[in-house]
């Protein structure tokens, strides 16, 4: 029975977590706040793969890590998540690399900082359509639950590098996420590109009926991010150590995820009704959580994926990918 009054209990969660900060090696952050950094994290809680997020919450690796995170549900526009943190709303965030660097280029005061995972996305056919490859695409209809999305962007990438014009030789749908499978029942669309539990929800009300043809981590994709971790400029620039702290703890909480996915999907699970814990176990296996790229090397992927998403349009023909990636990520580790 806890017997501590809730301003002790604080006190002494607060003087653990400055213990084992002082104390730890490795990933830990090595400088020991005499009070936790206070910090803003909007993220989406609809979103399964940033189990990491709750888990970081939930087991006190933020504390650990000499943070105080106060968890904000943001579901937005990108742009909008953008704009909150340039202007202060928010301190940091965690979001799709295909959705943040469109609206990176326009020159939002954010850094790209750290990462979680790869995965996300993925790309089914309806076998009855004969949807079945990317080359069967050629002169179908793929359906998308945002123009915009990371699918469309992805998938617009790998349909040019195996020979099809995703603006000339297929067309792109919009509809509700849980209403794709209608609009393939309808004989609206034969393919469907989009995110997870949506997707999966979808085939698992559709057995057999949907093949994979492929996921953002396919090919040369399996050791890419997805995921990523940005800082408003004016906390990169002014309290390095408080972003260090922070990417760090979701590395720590990632590692976690990929190691220990049952626990973590049972930690999520009360912020996704609709999904039971087993399918969430399964999910969680799909995504590569212990891909979570630093520094260079994340510099290094997002210079490669601005040079896919300048490929098909989706940012401007004048952008030099490698001025782009050394101007949005920083490394506050080193």
């Amino acid at each position: 029975m806890d017997t501590l009054s809730p301003p002790r209990r604080h006190a002494l969660r607060a003087v653990t977590a400055a213990s084992a900060l002082a104390a730890a090696g490795g990933l830990l952050s090595t400088r020991a706040w005499s009070q936790p950094r206070k910090l803003t994290f909007a993220w989406n809680a609809n979103a399964f793969c940033l189990s990491p997020i709750v888990v970081a919450q939930e087991r006190g690796i933020f504390e650990k890590n000499g943070l105080q995170v106060d968890l904000i549900n943001y579901t937005g526009s990108t742009d909008q998540l953008l704009e909150s943190l340039a202007s202060g709303k928010a301190d940091a965030a965690v979001g799709m690399i295909h959705r943040w660097l469109k609206p990176l280029e326009s020159g939002f005061d954010v850094k790209i900082v750290g990462s979680s995972h790869g995965g996300c996305v993925r790309l089914v056919g309806a076998k009855d359509a004969g949807a079945t490859s990317l080359s069967s695409l050629k002169g179908k209809t793929i359906g998308v639950s945002d123009i915009a999305s990371p699918g469309k962007n992805f998938f617009s990438i790998l349909l040019k590098k195996n020979g099809i014009d995703a603006d000339k030789d297929v067309v792109w749908r919009q509809y509700p996420a849980d209403l794709l499978d209608v609009a393939v029942d309808k004989g609206e669309i034969q393919a469907i590109a989009d995110g997870d539990p949506a997707l999966y929800l979808i085939e698992k009300r559709n057995p057999g009926r949907f093949v994979e043809i492929a996921t953002n981590l396919s090919g040369e994709y399996r050791d890419k991010v997805c995921c990523i971790i940005g800082a408003r400029g004016d906390l990169v620039r002014q309290d390095k150590g408080t972003v260090a702290a922070l990417v760090r703890a979701i590395v720590q909480a990632s590692d976690y995820v990929a190691e220990n996915p049952n626990e973590s999907a049972r930690l999520f699970a009360r912020y996704s009704p609709k999904v039971a814990v087993e399918d969430l176990q399964a999910l969680l296996g799909t995504l590569t959580h212990k891909h979570h790229p630093l520094g260079r090397n994340l510099r290094d992927e997002v210079e490669f994926y601005a040079r896919d998403f300048r490929s098909v349009g989706v940012l401007k023909q004048s952008t030099d990918p490698v001025r782009l990636a050394n101007h949005v990520t920083y490394d506050p580790l080193s």
